[in-house]
């Protein structure tokens, strides 16, 4: 059943039973098909995601430019996090490229749940915290690889249009 994979995540290792089954009354198990949006970039961020199985591409569109996809979220990654955050809107758009199993946390509930019990409430923002700050930093190389990119293919740089662009 997809709720035991609260047992096999390694966002909740060191949880106890009492505190997973704390973690079972807040997280719902969800099923999205290939090419199935999970949410738009500019949704209100509702709700955080655990990928229990598939894949989830995140894409962020700039105004002046086409879509980016800054991570293929594999299992055992997370999505949405703008929700945990208690952000407004999604910063970014995410999408299952294959059929993709879920666990599904309203950001609010996740919140409630640490400030209730802050001896999980540790254990689980310092794993978000740790997840967030790699897919950052996954992002920044992918933005260094585009420009680089753009630079060998004899795409302007600022100093070569008078400040046009960029």
């Amino acid at each position: 059943m997809l709720s035991d994979a609260i047992d096999q995540l390694p966002l909740f290792e060191g949880v106890n039973l009492a505190q997973r089954s704390l973690l079972r009354q807040i997280f719902i198990p969800c099923d999205f098909y290939p090419n199935t949006p999970i949410f738009e970039q500019g949704d209100p961020a509702e709700h955080l995601y655990i990928v229990v199985s598939g894949e989830v591409i995140v894409e962020y569109k700039p105004d002046d430019g086409p879509p980016i996809t800054v991570a293929r979220v594999q299992p055992c990654g997370v999505v949405g996090w703008s929700a945990a955050l208690g952000s407004r809107a999604y910063t970014s758009r995410a999408e299952c490229s294959v059929y993709t199993q879920l666990l599904r946390v309203r950001g609010s509930d996740l919140r409630k749940m640490c400030l209730d019990n802050p001896e999980i409430g540790a254990i689980i923002l310092d794993r978000l915290a740790t997840v967030i700050a790699q897919r950052l930093s996954n992002t920044h190389e992918q933005v260094l690889n585009l420009l680089e990119m753009g630079l060998r293919n004899g795409q302007p740089t600022v100093g070569e249009n008078n400040g046009k662009y960029g």
